[in-house]
This record gives C-alpha cells, structure tokens and sequence, in this order.
C-alpha cells in the first residue's frame, strides 16, 4: 500500500514533464480534474485513520445511533454545495483565506491564515498518531518508528506530485480503507453467527438505539448533538476550509465541484456506516467480555486493533489489510494538510512578495513549504501522543475550538451586508475566546461517563481465571460494569457548560462569532450594500460573471474587478457601479 502511493505520486510528478509547469498546476491541478476522483479525495482527506479508530469504538459503547452522523455530513455537502462553492468558484481563488481579504481586508486574511495553520497543524498531529498508536498495541512496532515513517511517505508524494498525486492516492486509499472495514464485518458476522444474531444481541446490550432523541447537551451523541452540532463541525471542516476548498477550485467547473461533493456524501455515509456496523459486531462478539474492563486493552481507541488481531489470528494476511486501512486513512489526510497549508502560505502570506519571482522558483519554494509543514506535522504527531483524547474526540475538538470561530467569520462576510471590519475583527475575537475556554474547560473537567450516556458492558462471560493475550493479563473474577453506577457529575453553573458534548463547540462558537460581530457592526456603523464587491455575498452567484466581458481572449476573472481590494486598499472602495462603468475600471486595473 505504501509503495502504491508513493508510485502515484512519483507517476503524477513525471506526468508534466518531469514536474508541474507552474504554481496553478501543483496547487489546483489546472482547474481540470472530474467529479468522482476528487469526491472521493473529500471523502478521504477528514476520515482517515481517526475513522478507523475512533468510529467503531464509539458505536461499541455508545451504540448504532452514531449514524445520524450521516444526517449532518447531508446537510453540510448541501450548505456547502448550494452558498459556499459557487462563491468560491466564481471568485477563482486558490485559498480561500483570500475571501476575507475581498470582503474584511488583510488583517482579517492573515488572521484566517493563522487560524488554519494551527488548527491544520494541530488536526495533522493527531492523525498521524493514530496509527502509530495501532501499530504499537496490535504489533509492538516502535511508535516513534511508526510516527516517522507516516510523516515522511506523506512528504515524499505531496512534495513531488502536489494536487494530482494527493487527489489519486486518495481515491487509492479510500478503496483500502472500505475493504478493511468490509473484512473485519463479514469475518466478526461470521464468527458471532450471522447478522439475525449480531442484531439480537446488539438489541438486548441497548445498542440499537435509534430513537434516542434526547435534548440535554450533555449528551455525547444523540439525534441533535450529531445532526445539528455534526452539521456545524462538519462546515467548518468542508465549507471554508483550504483544503476542502483547494479541491472545489480544482474540478472542471463549478458543475462538476458541486457534484463532487455529492460523490463525497456518498462515500462518507458509505464509510461511517461500515464503521459503526462494525462497532456493533465488535460488541456482538465481546457482549460478555469487554476488552477495556477486564484489562486486555487500555483505552477505546484499541478496541477495533485488538478485535482485528483476535479475530484473524489464524489467518494472515488480514490483520495487514487492517494496518493498510489505518495507513491509507493517514496518508489520505496527512497529505491533504500538507498541500493545504503550503498553499496559504504561499498566496495568503508570500506571493505578493514574490511578485517578480519566475514560475520554476515558485515551484521550488511551494514544495519547500510541503517539506517544512510535513516536518512539522511529524513533530506534532509526537506531542500529540501525550494527551488524553481520543483520537474522534480530539480530531474533532481542535475543529470546533478552532475552524468554528472561522466559519462565523464567513457566515457574517456572505450572509451579513451590514457587517463591517470591526464587527468580524470582534466576532472572531469573542468566538475564539469562548472555544478555547471551553476547550479547556472540558478537558480539566470531563463529565461522568453516565451524564455522557456511555452504555453498559460486561465481564461476566469471562474465564474466571487467569489468561494471556497480546501480552495482555485477563481479570481474576467477573464482574459487570454499568454507567449508571457511576460517580455522578458535580453538576450546575459552568460545569455544565464544560460538559457540554464536544459537538456543539463549534456550532457554539460560530453562533457567538455571528451574533457578536453583527452588534460590533450595527453599533460603529453598519457597512453599506453598494459598497460590497459584486459576486462576495451568496446571493449575486453568477452576478460578477454576467457582468464581465463576453467569453474571449480579454475576458476578466472576477478576483480582477476585486483588485483594489487585493492591493490592501479598503473593500468599500470596490463599488456596485453600473455596468459600463465597472468594466471601465477593471480594464484599467488590468
């Protein structure tokens, strides 16, 4: 599976000559890349080995309802697909920090940037442990080991290849990942005694539980944390992050991004769902003998590798296509980041810099950027293996503290005529304040695995006396273990704000940063409607290009009528004037 990936990635830098001809071809792969590979990419750049871990283990204790997750990743890929992209598209920017720039300045751009690089750095390090922590518990690697050689594949393809080589090996490696899923379902069905029986005990451990619909935010999962707080999570992760963004700009037309993101649904519902079906069988198969509580595992997130070592124990070959599919989730991310953030760095923060620089050294010092970040990613990983998240929760949490206060922003640009630069400047700046204290707040002070409605589970099926597996001590007695017997919460003030489910961080947030940044705006002077650039509110979709020349040699992209904008001048200076007029002014901006 490595190999595969780093030949990808070696074929898509030799494909051009022997490299990229320029920074729009290892960016955004010359705008012409088709729906399905890059749907799949989406698919695979925020699920990877977080997905192999941390879903299962999350369905096996608290049951088959994290599926609604689905419902919120459908109405994201709709939000998105509907308000963000033909924004975004039309605009023909290659990060999407350079909208905040159109719309709120440079201070806000920069800020943008920052928030990415932290949050992506941050996301990265944790992905890349993941596997390292697979690894190291089903076959004793050395962690460290693990952790470097992740880091550097990811490296090696990315720098060479750039868009295209990250694009297919993620089509590569989503394939992976499905297959590994589908063997661990069919073999631990099998093993327990069919489907009729895994659905029957799954029934009598309350893991069938659809109907939850409860209304406590405290709740970890129920129907609204995962549909309305998925929903929030998920368009910080998809509707205006770069690396999401990155690969809309890099379809053959706005048509064919909005149809990716359909092809991403798709491939999302496909992968979560093989996931928590395999939660549950994992339960079916350990209902009278949970792993965690007689010792044979230390944490949830070692719940599927244990399952797959025991329960391929006798057949090889297997427990590979396992670590393949934890591999693949890791390298499809990884380097996703990678390519992202060389990316802001370089139009967000370098390329007004280098405006006299030839092609051949931008190339150089955007790969240069992929090589530094992949370093950096891999020394991440390696602070990342101190916390005391698990891999769901702290993939997850990074995104709502961090992209959620980012997202507001968009909101107020696109949704909000009235909202002016101080109004976003102070919306961001109470959003993010509130994230990270909640951030914070949660992780001194977690909430009782009974207030987060951690199902029951069970050791009185197991052998009452000793026995070694995976290296590991089984329990001398049985005994039974239930949440409800759990120590209650200390509950009331803020605490219940630090229990919150860490799925409405991010919704929370974004709603703080809107509320706060329009009371900012109507307070110092609420920003004009004509004073905004045509084509950054997502009403004038289409607009900016109806108004532009007739397709031809001398026809101007809309990031040109927007220019004065992109010089650091003020954005109320790029006006709704009368057709002629406009074009007037772009062509004497060009």
């Amino acid at each position: 599976m490595l190999a595969v990936s780093v030949a990808i990635g070696l074929y898509q830098a030799l494909k051009k000559g022997r490299g990229q001809d320029n920074v729009e071809e290892f960016f955004r792969g010359s705008r012409s890349m088709p729906a399905v590979p890059v749907g799949l990419s989406l698919c695979a750049s925020f699920m990877s080995a977080v997905q192999v871990l941390g879903v299962p283990s999350e369905a096996y204790r608290y049951g088959l309802k994290f599926v609604y997750m689905c419902l919120g990743q459908g109405l994201n890929c709709l939000v998105t697909a509907v308000f963000f992209v033909p924004v975004f598209y039309d605009l023909g920017i290659t990060s999407s920090n350079q909208y905040l720039l159109l719309r709120f300045g440079r201070g806000m751009q920069l800020l943008g940037s920052l928030q990415f690089l932290v949050a992506t750095m941050l996301y990265t390090g944790i992905v890349i442990y993941a596997p390292a922590l697979i690894l190291n518990q089903v076959t004793g690697l050395n962690m460290w080991a693990s952790l470097f050689s992740t880091g550097i594949i990811c490296t090696f393809y990315t720098t060479l290849g750039g868009m295209r080589a990250v694009i297919w090996t993620d089509v590569f490696q989503i394939a992976v990942m499905f297959s590994g899923f589908l063997a661990t379902y069919i073999h631990g069905t099998v093993l327990v005694g069919g489907p009729a029986r895994v659905l029957e005990i799954a029934n009598n451990g309350s893991r069938l539980n659809l109907n939850d619909f409860d209304v406590d935010p405290r709740r970890r999962y129920t129907f609204w944390t995962l549909s309305v707080g998925g929903t929030m999570v998920w368009l910080s992760m998809y509707a205006v992050n770069q690396a999401q963004v990155q690969r809309y700009i890099s379809c053959k037309s706005k048509r064919e991004a909005q149809w990716a993101l359909l092809v991403n649904q798709l491939g999302l519902c496909v992968i979560v769902t093989s996931a928590a079906i395999c939660g549950i069988v994992m339960f079916a198969l350990y209902a009278d003998c949970d792993p965690l509580e007689t010792g044979r595992i230390s944490a949830p997130d070692q719940y599927m590798p244990y399952l797959v070592l025991d329960i391929f124990q006798d057949h090889p070959g297997y427990p590979g296509l396992f670590l393949a599919c934890a591999y693949s989730g890791t390298l499809s991310t990884v380097s996703t980041s990678i390519n992202a953030m060389a990316a802001v760095t370089m139009e967000d923060l370098l390329k007004s810099r280098l405006a006299s620089t030839s092609q051949s050294k931008l190339i150089f010092i955007s790969k240069a950027l992929s090589l530094m970040y992949g370093v950096g990613c891999i020394t991440v990983a390696a602070v990342s293996s101190v916390l005391d998240w698990g891999v769901l929760q702290g993939s997850f949490t990074v995104m709502g503290v961090v992209s959620g206060p980012l997202l507001g922003a968009f909101f107020l640009g696109m949704f909000f005529p009235a909202t002016n630069n101080a109004g976003a400047f102070a919306g961001v700046a109470v959003g993010f304040s509130l994230s990270v204290w909640l951030g914070v707040g949660s992780s001194l002070h977690p909430p009782s695995p009974k207030t987060m409605g951690v199902l029951p589970s069970y050791t009185d099926g197991c052998p009452a006396v000793n026995s070694t597996h995976n290296g590991s001590m089984a329990v001398d007695a049985p005994s039974t273990w239930s949440p409800l017997n759990a120590a209650h919460d200390r509950s009331g003030g803020v605490l219940d704000f630090y229990h919150m489910s860490y799925l409405y961080f991010g919704a929370l947030s974004t709603t703080v940063v809107v509320l706060a940044g329009l009371a900012v705006s109507y307070l110092t002077g609420p920003t004009k409607r004509d004073t905004i650039a045509v084509g950054l509110l997502w009403w004038d979709q289409g607009a900016a290009v109806d108004k532009q020349p007739s397709p031809g040699p001398q026809a101007t992209p809309l990031n040109a009528m927007a220019k004065p904008a992109a010089e650091g001048h003020s954005p109320r200076a790029v006006r709704r004037e009368p057709e002629q007029q406009q074009l007037k002014n772009c062509r004497t901006a060009c």
